[in-house]
């Protein structure tokens, strides 16, 4: 069965709030039951048990349970601000709303129900152009909240393959905010952690880099594309010895003896790790070979 879809406007997925790993489960397991062949209301509840977050993520059913009951106490408070109308037809007007205008914890049922707040019905539904598509099971399994939200941000541009974001937008859009300062923090606490989540368990790659105005770094750019459908691995022929540092992984994530992290940033587009690993290991041979004969 295909997996349930999250539709949402650009100028939600362009807004600026902050919400937790559940809390954003939370809405986006919601967000995937509105129906597309109905209008929807601020009157509908919609549902979510521990047990379907549980089966969703891949985590125990206590934890979940926990961790929803905590969620749902927070959720009713989290405010969103909205810079453009729902089709991208903007007023000039900054609004600023709440997600949800009831929040209910079911705890002998394990489960939470929310009705979505008046304003948020429009950014939801009817969304006939300008709004971003992508598949519940994308970000499951994420435990990062800034891996999701980059992950829609990219969805967002998935025809482009390329986005280029200011980082001060990217603060106020995560409300960042006054946390993480340094550039490398921010990169370090909030980028990194995201783009590997992202590569790991989503259906897209991505690479990102930075831009610079004068000597500041001011931009952060993103390359991305779909995965390239996993090769099937053929047996080999016969027995061999396995060379020192030809073996596919160590326990550091190496493959081929080549750094996990070397492989992620110089692989090309829709290249698997094993077709990058085998490349970097033929042109480091080459590049050996050519350094033997210049000598």
């Amino acid at each position: 069965m295909d997996s349930p879809q999250v539709y949402k406007s650009n100028a939600l997925v362009e807004a600026s709030y902050r919400l937790s790993v559940y809390e954003q489960r939370i809405i986006l397991a919601c967000i995937a039951q509105v129906r597309r062949d109905q209008p929807l209301t601020d009157q509908q509840l919609y549902a979510v048990s521990a047990q379907q977050i549980a089966d969703m993520t891949g985590t125990q059913l206590g934890t979940a349970y926990q961790n929803l009951k905590a969620a749902s106490e927070r959720l009713f408070e989290r405010r969103v601000t909205l810079h453009e109308a729902p089709n991208g037809k903007g007023n000039g007007k900054v609004r600023l709303t709440r997600w949800v205008q009831t929040v209910e914890y079911r705890e002998a049922e394990g489960m939470v129900a929310l009705r979505f707040g008046t304003d948020m019905v429009p950014y939801l539904s009817q969304l006939t152009e300008q709004f971003t598509r992508y598949a519940l099971a994308d970000v499951a399994r994420m435990d990062s909240a800034h891996a999701i939200r980059l992950y829609e941000l990219l969805c967002q541009w998935r025809d482009a393959g390329e986005r280029e974001v200011s980082i001060e937008w990217l603060r106020e859009a995560f409300q960042l905010e006054g946390k993480y300062p340094a550039i490398k923090d921010f990169k370090r606490r909030v980028i990194e952690p995201a783009v590997e989540q992202i590569n790991e368990l989503s259906p897209l790659w991505v690479k990102w880099g930075q831009r610079k105005t004068g000597r500041r770094v001011s931009h952060l750019t993103f390359t991305f594309g779909e995965k390239a459908p996993e090769k099937p691995q053929k047996p080999r022929k016969g027995k061999t010895k396995a060379k020192a540092g030809d073996k596919s992984q160590n326990g550091s994530g190496a493959l081929y003896g080549i750094p996990r992290a070397t492989i992620e940033r110089q692989a090309q587009p829709g290249e698997s790790y094993e077709d990058a690993a085998l490349r970097l290991l033929e042109q480091a041979k080459r590049h050996t070979g050519d350094m033997f004969e210049e000598a």
